[in-house]
């Protein structure tokens, strides 16, 4: 009698079954897919801004499918109150006692969808999940699931409706991508294809949760060389100029920006960063935390690429 072939389990193998189904149903967004895989191997949060329709809540369903993760969608609207995401504690006769209702903050992958829609008050209930991965109510700490990722969506600013989020939220996500409209060939096969919600009941996990720890385990280990630290450090001092942004890029920032660049590198079958790596990673990590101080003409993806001008690589 034959065996079942045991199947490969490598890193390398999961990571391209991931970003195979990943691409499968987002057309023609390569970039943006593997940036939110990076993303979510280097321990971070995802911020997917974007008009709406172009695949943002697609996209999270996706990568909560894929990689077999309890999933909890958060419809963020203006009256939206704290304790709709966190829980609340609700007297229960039978017992003669208070008892704690979990809210959907507590799933391994947390879709905060439209986050631009609530109130600050409201957008700050993620604060301590997103940074501590626990959350306290009345006075009462309880930890989240692991992992536990945040992914959130925003509409633009100048649409009707929307709360700008603080910066001390914005700097709680480790990346911001944007999906933007799909090439024509990408459009045209869209339009030919099976509907997106048909296909994300069908999605089948490509790993599980522990398979996904161990690949997050795996990025801590892609080493970093002190020239390469050097050159990451040089960049944040660049930010930090007198004249050139309103805030410098931030210790967290620096630390997400190394964590993202080994994330890229073990995507890449690698075991050590370039600064090339780096540099890849650099617009989603820094495009939302950096505004400079003139601002008038310049395009955001301007702003990274005159930023990585300034700083040699070493």
């Amino acid at each position: 009698m034959s065996l079942a072939p045991i199947p490969d389990t490598s890193p390398d193998v999961s990571i391209r079954r991931v970003l195979e189904q990943l691409n499968s149903v987002i057309l023609g967004k390569e970039r943006q897919t593997r940036l939110a895989l990076a993303c979510l191997l280097a321990r971070g949060h995802l911020l997917i801004e974007d008009l709406p329709g172009v695949g943002k809540t697609t996209l999270a369903h996706a990568i909560a499918q894929t990689l077999g993760l309890q999933f909890q969608r958060i419809q963020f609207t203006s009256d939206l109150l704290p304790a709709d995401i966190v829980g609340v504690s609700i007297f229960s006769r039978e017992d003669s006692r208070f008892e704690f209702h979990p809210g959907p903050i507590f799933a391994q992958l947390v879709l905060a969808d439209e986050i631009n829609r609530a109130t600050p008050k409201t957008q700050s209930a993620l604060l301590e999940a997103m940074e501590e991965y626990q959350v306290t109510v009345e006075g009462v700490t309880r930890p989240l699931p692991q992992p536990f990722f945040v992914i959130a969506t925003q509409n633009p600013q100048e649409q009707v409706g929307t709360y700008p989020l603080p910066e001390s939220q914005l700097d709680r996500f480790l990346m911001r991508v944007q999906l933007g409209y799909p090439d024509a060939a990408s459009e045209r096969a869209l339009l030919r294809a099976r509907d997106r919600r048909e296909l994300l009941r069908e999605l089948p996990p490509c790993i599980t949760p522990e398979t996904l720890t161990e690949l997050q385990a795996a990025v801590t280990e892609v080493h970093v060389a002190d020239a390469l630290l050097d050159y990451v450090q040089a960049i944040t001092a660049q930010t930090r100029r007198p004249g050139l942004y309103r805030n410098g890029l931030s210790p967290r920032a620096t630390l997400s920006l190394v964590h993202a660049a080994q994330a890229w590198a073990l995507i890449d079958k690698r075991h050590h960063v370039l600064p090339e790596d780096v540099q890849r990673v650099l617009p989603a990590v820094a495009g939302h935390r950096l505004i400079p101080v003139e601002t008038a003409g310049t395009a955001p993806e301007r702003v990274i690429t005159q930023l990585i001008e300034a700083v040699p690589v070493p």
